[in-house]
């Protein structure tokens, strides 16, 4: 028998105990509490005489739902941020285990018919908003978890659940590898003209740590963009273009080794089979039963009058390139690997502007503060640096939130820059989430985790203006974890929000990162404490919508892809993704990349995130932020009012109410697409 009694997964008490997690708690601490949490609902349910309430049952399944989350929560993190074999095959092993599980709840009919006896009961109508919406919620998720389905169709579709699991860590596995299996070191500094000294101190560093002599330069983003935006020779941006763009593939320099060919047609095949055994036409449908989408052709509609709207934009932009690159540059035929280049240099014959020009005047310290005093200003909280707190690695640091009477509100930790064994992008992800028990409310704790430029020798992080927005965009996921003010898990912070709203927020962050008074708190030169000047201010608002057309239709081009490729799927065993991808970027897209892109090989948003037949969100949501900041630019961008309402009306309430009237709520009325186009420049 396995001694659990120093299992520090299994200790609730305060923050997650990072120092002391080993491989070997993993895997009992998850098996203890799945044969623990069923032990506990059979007796929940074994008293099928009384009359079932919130009380006696789904509040001790609150509890039971918020052990096991808090121990699988930094396991997953670990798994995501300190990758290792051994912490990967137990991460593995848990999978199934937690899918079957979850599986077993969804598929309960004693369960189900005691969650609908307490919605058929007289008392129903005086519990909270917040405790209905759970329960309209579950009665939800259980047609959608296969509590209709005959007892071999149960057992198929748990089959699948399982399986989807397994595939969807193997391709996140497969990109973290790939991305990891490959970099070049180059020891002949001719090939690195154009690159600016703070590229080439980088590769030095990275060539320091990995023991290697000259520059060391790899497919982690900091470094990859560095070529691709600078590097003169085109030769050296063709050879990081291909690997980057092949990764996980059966192309490029490791053709094979990391294939995620196989785990896209598997996962794609499953879901489309789960859809259909639920009678969901395909897994578009079965995608929007959550969402505030409310079908399929709304969604395709929206897509494509986006498209409509930006294509001349586009066209103009990518032939504004072509003549750039042809007349300035010599590169007679543009080619995928010299589109950031040329735009870099356009960008700064244009406007005397680049990413490099501004990156002394964000210095990490300097935007940290100025982010917390923006957020002072418009929801009246401060944040302060907690120092002795367990981490994962000595760069992350954390931090606590407390309101204008001092309550704490929440903590979070922030993991900034890029290294090995750490899965690439930027997230937020819950530590701990936000319930009362017995009177007492668990205080909120984010994971807030980026892959920023890391500090080199010995000067301060220094952030591209893309990386601030960035930044900006995981804290504004962050406050609506830890600022909410429901105590219901179920429907707390980003729980239970549709997945086309829960972008809102953090979408909405990103706009302090453009305004002149926001600047001002967040952009100082680190070397002089000189804030950012006008005359770089006006270059900046001159370029904002720089190449916008061609962003949008990237985006649009991604949302289609996913959505169209999940709508039309076909069981036939062949081929598909591909040929989807194609299709839409023939229909749309104003700049062909070559044959060799397997971009879907890593598009790990749509295969293991949760953004199957939701990568559309984006834009969905970047509707209501835009809208969302228009009462901001009519009334003042620290508008204590218009601060107080977004605090209240969309951060604290959770998934607790529909996004739609929360948003009329906050905004007097519908949002409305125009601010979308117009702060894109398209209007």
């Amino acid at each position: 028998m396995t001694d659990l009694s120093n299992n520090p997964l299994l200790d609730f008490n305060g923050l997650p105990r990072f120092a002391q997690i080993e491989i070997a708690h993993i895997i009992p601490a998850i098996e203890y509490l799945l044969a623990e949490n069923r032990s506990q609902l059979e007796q929940l349910l074994a008293e099928s005489n009384k009359p079932f309430s919130w009380d006696n049952l789904l509040q001790p399944m609150q509890e039971m739902d918020d052990r096991l989350s808090r121990a699988w929560s930094p396991v997953s993190h670990l798994n995501s941020v300190k990758n290792s074999d051994v912490l990967r095959t137990a991460h593995e092993h848990c999978l199934p285990l937690l899918s079957e599980y979850h599986t077993e709840l969804g598929q309960n009919c004693r369960l189900f018919t005691a969650i609908k006896s307490i919605a058929d009961s007289p008392l129903y109508p005086s519990l909270s908003q917040a405790q209905k919406k759970i329960i309209e919620n579950s009665l939800r998720d259980f047609h959608l978890s296969g509590i209709d389905l005959n007892d071999a169709d149960k057992k198929r579709y748990k089959t699948i659940k399982q399986q989807l699991s397994k595939l969807k860590s193997s391709y996140e596995n497969n990109v973290l590898d790939a991305t990891n299996g490959w970099s070049e070191t180059i020891c002949e500094p001719l090939q690195l003209v154009g690159l600016p000294d703070s590229a080439l101190a980088l590769a030095r560093q990275t060539a320091a740590r990995d023991c290697a002599e000259g520059w060391v330069f790899n497919l982690e983003f900091p470094s990859y963009f560095a070529i691709m935006t600078y590097a003169e020779q085109r030769e050296l941006r063709q050879k990081f273009y291909i690997a980057y763009s092949t990764r996980a593939s059966e192309q490029g320099p490791n053709a094979g080794q990391w294939d995620n060919t196989e785990n896209m047609e598997n996962i794609l095949k499953l879901r489309q089979e789960l859809a259909q055994l639920l009678n969901f036409e395909n897994w578009a449908e079965y995608s929007l039963a959550t969402k505030m989408a409310g079908s399929v052709d709304e969604v395709v509609d929206f897509l494509q009058q986006l498209a409509e709207k930006s294509t001349k934009m586009a066209e103009k932009d990518i032939s504004e390139l072509m003549i750039f690159a042809k007349t300035h540059l010599h590169i007679d035929k543009l080619q995928a690997w010299d589109l950031n280049y040329v735009a870099e240099k356009l960008r700064h014959h244009r406007y005397d502007l680049s990413q490099e020009i501004l990156k002394p005047y964000f210095p990490e310290n300097q935007v940290i503060e100025g982010l917390f005093s923006i957020v002072n200003k418009l929801y009246a909280i401060k944040i302060n640096a907690v120092a002795g707190i367990e981490t994962w690695h000595p760069d992350v640091r954390f931090y606590e939130i407390k309101d204008i009477h001092g309550n704490l509100r929440g903590q979070f930790y922030l993991d900034l820059y890029a290294r090995p064994h750490k899965r690439g992008g930027a997230w937020m992800d819950e530590c701990i989430v936000r319930h009362a028990q017995n009177g007492l409310v668990q205080i909120p704790v984010a994971y807030l985790t980026c892959n920023l430029t890391p500090p080199i020798a010995d000067k301060p992080a220094l952030f591209t203006h893309d990386e601030v927005i960035t930044l900006f965009h995981e804290f504004g996921h962050g406050l609506h974890h830890m600022l909410t003010q429901i105590n219901y898990a179920g429907v707390s912070g980003i729980n239970g929000v549709p997945w086309d709203a829960v972008e809102l927020p953090s979408q909405f962050m990103e706009n302090w990162c453009w305004e002149k008074e926001s600047l001002a708190l967040i952009a100082r030169h680190y070397q002089t404490g000189e804030v950012l000047p006008d005359e770089l201010f006006e270059k900046m608002q001159a370029a904002r919508n720089f190449q916008s057309g061609i962003q949008m239709l990237r985006q649009l081009e991604f949302a289609l892809f996913d959505f169209n490729l999940h709508r039309y799927y076909q069981l036939n065993g062949k081929p598909q993704i591909q040929q989807t991808l194609n299709k839409i970027r023939q229909e749309i897209s104003v700049f062909l990349p070559p044959e060799i892109n397997r971009f879907q090989h890593a598009f790990s948003h749509i295969f293991s995130g949760g953004y199957a037949a939701g990568y559309y969100s984006y834009k969905w949501a970047e509707v209501l932020s835009a809208d969302a900041f228009s009462l901001f630019e009519e009334k003042g961008i620290f508008d204590h009012k218009s601060g107080e309402d977004f605090l209240h009306y969309i951060l604290e309430m959770g998934g607790s109410e529909e996004p739609m009237d929360l948003f009329i709520r906050f905004r007097g009325r519908k949002p409305n697409i125009d601010a979308l186009l117009r702060h894109s420049g398209i209007l």
